[in-house]
């Protein structure tokens, strides 16, 4: 399959072409037999010799080329409008019906707060222009309204509040929030581009609309992405900053699958500055190693690395309620525990050649031996609870 991509160096387009490079390369199995032979990216700095030439050959098209911010208000009709009408006429002269999907906006809608913009108007007037050529020609037509679109390579200061959000927290800039209670409606761009492979692939999901609210409908005029997220914009920049900070505090917010939290992480971190994509970790240091917190959690405890020297033992210490893994990952060493009422040593010797897990029980005193006369002992640590020096329960006894 051939596919023409118009707008493929702006946001929706680069993400899209990306993974229909990957689809093409075999590097994306995840969307079952597609096959992607050629990818043809329309943009600014193509001629109109090409996209004639891309028009005859195509099997499907994408057409996410628009205007968003204007000198003049007449630029968005021929933007978003008049590029669509050459469009359709470079197919229609090949006699290429091969299906077209069109990306609109929430604003075609002209409800509500809509009712004015010209954006909306010039985006109304391409789906219009879109459908009555599927009605003129049998061509199969995909219209999309989009509601307010975020991810990775969204241009910042343009027409994306979470890109801007996201570049200027990231940057250590100022934000500005008119009003926190204002409900978003938020599309993310992973999401969007699994939704167009559908719409590839004859899967689309179709809606109609009251107002701006979508209605799945089979059959429906328009098309629409399923997964969307609904937040309030205080929630949405109380969490930005809640992610700036990790690097300081270690603590990871909760980010559970599926979740705007998750789609917004990756989005914040995608505008990060180099000098903060490393950032330095406090180690305790003492004659017989390091200890270092790596990442501290809400709900299940935190991760830490310990380094221990050539001969060195770690530990001698039991807990009421607090239970660890460790996990040797280099070195050669032993780990003994012994139940604090009981006179049984119970042994288990590690090595980085043989990773595995080893529990550190509740009510049994542990302790961690590098048995190497020259390596160090690396040991991955996990415990059930972040450290609280007001309650440490760790209690002095040796094994």
């Amino acid at each position: 399959m051939k596919i023409l991509v118009t707008g493929a160096k702006g946001f929706v387009g680069r993400n899209l072409v990306a993974q229909l490079k990957n689809i093409r390369d075999g590097k994306a199995r995840c969307y079952g037999d597609l096959a992607v032979s050629g990818i043809y990216e329309y943009d600014v700095d193509s001629t109109q010799e090409q996209l004639d030439e891309w028009c005859s050959d195509c099997d499907f098209v994408f057409n996410l080329a628009g205007v968003n911010r204007p000198q003049n208000h007449e630029e968005f009709m021929q933007g978003n409008c008049g590029f669509a009408g050459m469009l359709l006429d470079m197919l229609k002269k090949h006699g290429n019906k091969c299906p077209v999907m069109i990306s609109s906006s929430i604003q075609a809608t002209l409800a509500g707060r809509f009712g004015t913009s010209e954006y909306g108007r010039s985006k109304k007037a391409g789906e219009e222009l879109v459908f009555d050529y599927g009605r003129q020609t049998g061509v199969k037509v995909l219209v999309y309204r989009f509601p307010n679109l975020f991810g990775k390579w969204c241009r910042p200061n343009y027409n994306s509040a979470i890109a801007t959000f996201c570049n200027n927290i990231a940057n250590d800039l100022p934000i500005q929030v008119n009003d926190r209670n204002v409900e978003m409606e938020l599309l993310y761009i992973d999401d969007l581009v699994d939704e167009m492979i559908n719409a590839l692939k004859g899967n689309e999901h179709r809606c109609e609309f009251e107002g701006v609210e979508t209605v799945p409908e089979e059959g429906g005029r328009y098309c629409y992405c399923p997964v969307t997220h609904k937040a309030m914009l205080g929630d949405i920049v109380d969490m930005l900053y809640s992610f700036a900070v990790q690097p300081k505090t270690l603590e990871m917010p909760e980010i559970p699958s599926g979740s705007l939290a998750k789609k917004l992480y990756s989005t914040y971190l995608s505008y990060l500055p180099k000098e903060k994509v490393a950032f330095e970790l406090k180690m305790n240091k003492d004659e017989r190693g390091s200890f270092t917190e790596l990442l501290h959690t809400f709900n299940s405890g935190q991760v830490s690395v310990n380094i221990s020297k050539p001969g060195i033992t770690k530990g001698q210490h039991w807990h009421n309620s607090k239970w660890e893994f460790f996990i040797v990952v280099a070195g050669h060493g032993l780990i003994q525990q012994r139940r604090i009422d009981s006179d049984e040593v119970v042994e288990f010797e590690v090595s980085g050649e043989r990773i595995e897990a080893v529990h550190m029980l509740p009510g049994y005193t542990h302790n961690i031996i590098n048995l190497s006369k020259t390596e160090n002992l690396v040991t991955v640590m996990w415990a059930n609870e972040t450290f609280d020096p007001d309650r440490p329960d760790t209690y002095f006894e040796l094994v």
